[in-house]
């Protein structure tokens, strides 16, 4: 599985790059904070409802949850389905203590 870390992470949104976030917490997680990734939760990853991102196949997607456990899984659902996932590393707890909110 492909990790990068929050400072890699932000050193290429801050470069402008164009790249697909997807959060895959639940709701109230994201609307506390977030890094402007697509919601779609855990759970509906794990059912293979990813209607929400079949635009995405073939692209690099960024996974990321609150410490990146959850994000692994995902990573893990996506990769056998086509997609090519990146997990981050430590996630959005990694990001709030490296940057803050």
């Amino acid at each position: 599985m492909n990790t990068i870390t929050v400072e890699e992470l932000k050193a290429r949104l801050d470069n402008g790059e164009e790249i697909n976030l997807l959060d895959v917490r639940e709701s109230d997680e994201h609307e506390e904070f977030n890094i402007g990734g697509r919601l779609v939760p855990l759970g509906e990853i794990r059912m293979m409802a990813l209607d929400d991102i079949e635009d995405w196949e073939g692209k690099d997607v960024v996974v990321y949850c609150r410490s990146g456990n959850r994000s692994g899984q995902a990573a893990l659902v996506l990769e056998q389905a086509g997609y090519n996932p990146t997990n981050l590393v430590g996630g959005m707890l990694a990001w709030q203590e490296k940057f803050g909110n």
